[in-house]
């Protein structure tokens, strides 16, 4: 009886060490701040970094169509483009072609 419980004695502080390096090491991969949450918020940020360019794009071309429409430097086409595409007036036989 003694040797048994020598021996879980001897055996209580591997199992315990061994269960809290078993317990850090699961959080250290599946944890809220985790390999596996790093590397999906990796991937999200490379999305949305490629979100941004096609946004930044469209709108630096919207701007450029809206600097065409102003005042100070009207554009003839541009503005009869727009009046046919709100309007949706066309003369006879008359082709319009809109560009993107």
């Amino acid at each position: 009886m003694r040797e048994i419980k020598r021996h879980s004695l001897a055996a209580i502080v591997p199992v315990i060490c061994f269960a809290t390096i078993a317990y850090f090491g699961y959080h250290a991969v599946e944890g809220e701040h985790g390999l596996n949450a790093y590397t999906r918020l990796s991937v999200q940020i490379h999305d949305t970094k490629a979100a941004l360019g096609e946004i930044t794009a469209e709108r630096k071309q919207l701007e450029r169509r809206v600097t065409l429409l102003r005042a100070s430097g009207l554009d003839a086409d541009m503005l009869e483009e727009q009046a046919h595409r709100s309007l949706g007036l066309l003369a006879n036989r008359e082709l319009v072609i809109l560009g993107r």
